[in-house]
């Protein structure tokens, strides 16, 4: 029979046990919360947004987000409940490791063992005393991760990530065990606890490898393997195909061979014009054998006034020129300045300069409207980062940004830089009593010296400082030079971020995806595609004054910008390195233009003249009578145009959907521009001209391209066998308009 302790002795062999749990952690190596504890809550999981990071928490426990806040943190876990998460005399009976260990239910699931390091770490943290501060801890100073960028062919299928932290006292530590791997793309790896990455299929993985608060960017490229690849010499027109070409070359992948004229002359008048080639123009083309007439081409393009249209109609969109906040007037003003600027070939510095250090009137000074469209500091600050050093700052509002460098601190100290904007009205005339934005009348923008912005974070004014840079002079603030120090500073050659985030915006108009995509988000956990190129062209821009004709020409006589939709079998799976050109369906302004220059109508547009473009509208009609949005604005709203309340490329859709399909099948719009008596169709049959040739104009006009001999044939064959050559014309015209090519830029 075994001999029971006597009652007495049980208390003694308990607190034998927890001296023996004492000493032993109090002999281990003591635990710091601020790079220990913290690396064991972000591995776990326990303070991203999904979890306790969430804004209101999870269970009644809530943490920084991503360990935003340290004391925060200590807090919470130790002193609030009433200290029940932490128990100092029986660690293992600690909530925080009962629950992560599911010795108690836990919503979160099991998130460690009880002999893991995890375990182990806040085990001996809680016997130690569960401190906050211990003395002399080090700070963790940087983050190396390697390879930051590396291509695994065929066999390799697998990486084993190095991450090394280096501290404030010299001393580093590889915490490749310790670190947070997130994968940017699902489905293409698979990431081990400790960093070891295996594909699961082939393509271009971005990891983000965090610890405490650092963190990187690696760029994993897994190749499959294709014995039969042999690379194909390809000619290079400018360095831009240097890079795109050796990318490719790396990737085992060729590119596509050129797009042939007419595809080419199509392109090229899209882009630049918004409409296509006229059957005139596109016979023209085709029929000219000069080995130069795509250079030429591109120079005729840039000095017609289309040109000028269709990208003011670029950066009002990104401007948010519209009505309802800068009323109809000074919509107009501000739209025809930017259209000055770019006929005139403005810098592009100059312009943004203009624009972010505009003070007065709003119609006398129409770029000052750009102020008047935002009217929160916090929405300057967001909007300017945004269009003119493509950052993403919102995150940085509520807590330190989880994938940027950028702190709270940070955001409110950039929004302090445009807080003393104020405004005079002169003329109030409301037009929505619901809305306080929306009145008719001119305004002053001004600088008021009394504004002050608080932050939040501190119940302190915030300190008006430049995005990364240095506080605003006291002096610039009392002598009122707020917005021109900002405007030197963002257009600064020593800002890189500016020219990088505008040749990037000029790159995603002509290629269909910006070497940083989105456009607006450069940081370093969304690395560019092509780095160096990004780089190249940034300079070069720079080198040429800001010149965005010359940047365009560049992009658009690379070969690279040159090359044929159709994928071959080595880039069928490629979207996103340049082998092949994008192919993106028309936008609203496009697709409307096209229409009306095929049926030889003009759109009609309440309040704006006849022959008035889509794309040479102002901004977007607000009319809020009902019923009386015409069908050419209903046709623009439905296509995706921009309601322009956000400075955000993303505003703009290219979606496609089935009321789309609906609209180009059967809509009035369609209807009434294939059966106006005084249309294409009209004059072709007045000039009795061969079946032939008015199907060959027909093809010439809608698809820049003649049409084949089956499609002659028959077509031809229709209309003359037609009982009504005009209904039957009428059957082709929409036939063509239903096309993918005709909807398409490819």
């Amino acid at each position: 029979m075994p001999i029971r302790p006597a009652p007495i002795c049980q208390p003694l062999i308990a607190l034998s046990t927890l001296l023996g749990t004492m000493m032993a952690a109090l002999s281990a190596p003591v635990v710091s919360f601020d790079n220990q504890v913290q690396a064991v809550i972000a591995k776990a999981g326990c303070n991203l947004g999904t979890c306790h990071g969430n804004a209101t928490g999870k269970g009644g426990f809530k943490m920084s987000l991503r360990g935003d806040d340290l004391d925060y943190d200590f807090a919470a876990l130790v002193q609030d409940a009433s200290g029940r998460r932490v128990n100092l005399m029986q660690p293992e009976n600690s909530l925080l490791l009962l629950k992560a260990t599911q010795g108690i239910a836990h919503e979160g699931g099991k998130r460690f063992d009880t002999n893991s390091w995890e375990y182990r770490t806040l085990h001996d943290w809680i016997a130690q005393g569960a401190t906050r501060h211990q003395k002399d801890t080090p700070t963790l100073t940087s983050l190396d991760v390697s390879p930051i960028q590396q291509i695994l062919i065929a066999s390799a299928k697998s990486v084993q990530l190095s991450v090394i932290a280096k501290f404030s006292d010299g001393t580093q530590q590889d915490v490749a065990s310790q670190a947070v791997y997130e994968p940017a793309q699902i489905g293409l790896v698979k990431i081990s606890p400790s960093g070891h990455v295996t594909s699961l299929q082939p393509g271009e993985a971005t990891i983000i490898v965090r610890f405490l608060k650092q963190q990187q960017a690696v760029t994993l490229t897994f190749v499959p393997e294709n014995p039969t690849f042999a690379w194909q010499p390809t000619q290079q027109k400018n360095f831009i195909d240097r890079h795109i070409f050796a990318k490719l070359k790396s990737l085992r992948m060729n590119p596509s061979p050129l797009a042939d004229d007419q595809t080419y002359q199509r392109r090229a008048h899209l882009d630049l014009l918004g409409i296509p080639p006229t059957a005139a123009e596109a016979r023209s083309f085709a029929s000219d054998k000069s080995p130069d007439k795509r250079e030429r081409l591109i120079e005729k393009l840039l000095a017609r006034s289309e040109f000028t249209d269709f990208w003011t109609l670029k950066w009002a969109d990104a401007l948010r020129v519209e009505s309802r906040t800068m009323d109809k007037t000074g919509m107009t003003k501000f739209h025809a300045w930017i259209r000055d600027a770019i006929a005139t070939n403005r810098p592009v510095n100059q312009f943004a300069r203009d624009i972010l250090a505009a003070q007065g009137s709003t119609y006398n000074v129409p770029q000052a409207n750009f102020y008047r469209a935002m009217r929160d500091p916090n929405a300057r600050a967001e909007g300017i980062a945004r269009i003119f050093l493509g950052t993403r700052l919102q995150c940085a509002q509520c807590h330190n940004h989880p994938f940027d460098r950028w702190t709270q601190d940070d955001y409110f100290n950039w929004s302090a830089v445009f807080s003393r904007i104020d405004y005079q009205l002169l003329d109030q005339k409301s037009v929505d009593k619901n809305d306080k934005h929306f009145f008719n009348g001119d305004q002053i923008v001004q600088i008021n010296l009394k504004a002050k912005l608080e932050n939040p974070r501190t119940g302190n004014p915030a300190q008006a400082k430049l995005l990364g840079a240095a506080l605003l002079d006291p002096k610039s603030l009392e002598e009122k030079r707020d917005l021109q120090t900002a405007a030197d500073w963002v257009t600064s050659p020593a800002n890189p971020l500016f020219a990088q985030a505008q040749v990037n915006r000029i790159w995603f108009h002509l290629m269909g995806r910006g070497l940083v995509d989105p456009v607006d988000d450069f940081r370093a956990t969304n690395p560019a595609s092509h780095p160096a190129l990004l780089r190249e062209l940034a300079d070069t821009f720079v080198k040429s004054g800001y010149d965005m004709r010359h940047m365009i020409r560049l992009i658009m006589t690379s070969r690279s910008y040159q090359l044929s939709s159709e994928p071959n079998d080595s880039n069928v799976t490629d979207q996103v390195n340049y082998s092949h050109a994008i192919i993106r369906r028309l936008s609203a302004e496009q697709l409307l233009d096209t229409l009306n220059q095929f049926a030889g109508v003009p759109a009609k547009f309440d309040d704006f003249p006849q022959y008035t473009r889509a794309s040479q509208l102002p901004g977007p009609i607000h009319n809020r009578r009902r019923g009386s949005r015409n069908d050419s604005m209903s046709f623009l709203q439905q296509f995706g145009q921009p309601p322009r309340m956000l400075a955000c490329e993303c505003e703009r859709t290219d979606d496609t959907t089935m009321g789309q399909a609906f609209s180009l099948i059967g809509s009035p719009q369609i209807t009434t521009l294939i059966s106006r008596k005084d249309n294409t169709l009209r004059h072709l049959l007045n000039q009795k001209l061969p079946s032939a040739q008015i199907i060959d104009t027909l093809f010439w006009s809608a698809l820049t391209r003649p049409p084949s001999k089956t499609e002659k044939d028959k077509l031809s064959q229709y209309l003359d066998t037609a009982p009504d050559q005009r209904i039957a014309l009428e059957d082709i015209a929409w036939s063509l308009i239903n096309a993918k090519e005709f909807v398409l830029r490819h």
